[in-house]
């Protein structure tokens, strides 16, 4: 497998589209594998790992607390416009 990556930016709903189709996924992946399926193991092993990536990718895309808003955030951005 080559590991070279590539940044690709998603958006939040295609993110969580990405993530329900490979859920749908690794349910067929599932039965392929039961009924002894040639390769579908080892294929659902790798959809399980992208699965967990794009967890965590989407729980690091969330800010960790709400954006500022209001007065407070258009003093401080024209505090850096005159910086």
């Amino acid at each position: 497998m080559n590991t070279k990556t590539k940044k690709l930016e998603v958006s939040q709903s295609e993110l969580e589209l990405i993530a329900s189709a490979l859920e749908t996924q690794t349910k067929i992946l599932n039965m392929q594998a039961s009924a002894g399926g040639h390769g579908a193991v080892a294929r659902l092993n790798e959809v399980k790992r992208l699965l967990a990536s794009l967890a965590a990718q989407r729980e690091s895309g969330r800010p960790s607390r709400p954006q500022q808003s209001g007065m407070w955030s258009l003093l401080r951005s024209m505090g850096q416009a005159i910086s």
